[in-house]
């Protein structure tokens, strides 16, 4: 078995499970020792940093100072987004002989369609890749779109996985509704929908933005009501016909989930060349009905588990539509239920590094 650190955010403050990065981070570190690996999450967080706190927090599984790792001690380094590869160089560990890093999204040398960053910061991001490919053993991408991408920018001096996305195999329980009484259904956008700051994707923001008010107002016709969970810039948002719940913890967002009619998936543009979307897992994981724009890598999955529809992009009238079908239909939930837990799970995921850590030297 495999020693590893897992690397991500350098941020001093308290990591907190609400958005997805956060999520996949502990999530797959976990899922690595539940098979066996010995895993440490290198976390910056201020109190680590000054009371050099190790937290056992699962058996195989610590939380540890990152201002304390010795690099030399694991196998393997872990890191996730460019971001975590650029923790990685700040804290004197790309020297490290096995390196995977994990990417979200792939640029290229150029701005281009489907890809939302532009500029200086698409720019940053590609000179963090060349040193991704120059250091690392391995990259972990979401899709084969994403492996062109990498492929035609970088070449093929890097050996690359395909690990897409996933939802946790055990949730909690349902409780209550966090959804008002109001004789509306509500309809559920759950994820992360950027901002208008710098660093973020402010054209995908804007995009999505104009989306979410665009079905909020057909859905208004239809007798729901569209609420979003995530982050995000709210004020974008058109509070007459959606409604923002706010950053909810990982544990908790799960009722949001299990009471809502139908969740929803909006693509940032035509098609996004290699950012799949993560929460199709997890309506699909809590037997909710999924009803989504074309244009995503891991569209496939909706049709597969029969939980849902995929609709042209951009017509948002027929996705309206869709999603009135949607909460009257006699659906198999726990067929699509099943379908996530034998294919999508992080422990499904986490197989793939297994077989390859258990194949090298």
């Amino acid at each position: 078995m495999s020693r590893i650190v897992t690397v991500y955010s350098s941020s001093l403050r308290p990591a907190r499970e609400v958005e997805m990065g956060f999520i996949r981070w502990y999530r797959m570190s976990a899922a690595l020792a539940g098979l066996g690996h010995s895993v440490d999450i290198a976390s910056a967080e201020l109190r680590r940093r000054l009371f050099r706190t190790v937290e056992t927090v699962a058996p195989n599984l610590r939380i540890v100072p990152l201002s304390q790792v010795r690099w030399r001690d694991y196998d393997v380094v872990k890191t996730l987004f460019h971001s975590g590869f650029e923790t990685l160089e700040r804290y004197g560990g790309a020297e490290h002989p096995f390196i995977i890093a994990k990417l979200g999204s792939v640029v290229g040398p150029s701005d281009m369609d489907g890809v939302f960053f532009y500029g200086k910061q698409r720019e940053e991001m590609f000179r963090t890749q060349e040193r991704i490919a120059r250091s690392s053993r391995y990259v972990t991408l979401l899709s084969q779109p994403a492996v062109d991408l990498w492929r035609s920018a970088h070449g093929s001096g890097t050996d690359v996985l395909v690990v897409p996305g996933a939802a946790s195999a055990v949730i909690p329980p349902r409780k209550r509704s966090p959804y008002p009484q109001d004789g509306r259904a509500p309809i559920v956008f759950s994820g992360n929908f950027y901002s208008v700051r710098r660093g973020s994707q402010p054209e995908a923001h804007r995009i999505l933005a104009t989306k979410l008010n665009r079905l909020g107002a057909l859905l208004h016709d239809c007798n729901a009501r569209l609420h979003v969970v995530g982050t995000g810039d709210s004020g974008s948002l058109d509070s007459r016909y959606v409604s923002y719940r706010g950053e909810v913890p990982y544990e908790e967002s799960w009722d949001y989930l299990f009471f809502a009619a139908v969740g929803i998936v909006l693509t940032a543009g035509g098609r996004m060349h290699n950012n799949e979307s993560t929460k199709i897992y997890h309506y699909l994981r809590a037997g909710l009905p999924v009803v989504s724009e074309a244009g995503f890598p891991n569209d496939h999955v909706i049709p597969e588990s029969r939980l849902g529809h995929i609709v042209e992009n951009g017509d948002l009238e027929m996705m309206a539509r869709r999603i009135a079908e949607s909460i009257q239909a006699p659906w198999d939930r726990e067929r699509a239920v099943r379908y996530i837990l034998n294919r999508h799970t992080w422990e499904k995921r986490a197989e793939i590094y297994d077989r390859v850590l258990r194949a090298s030297p």
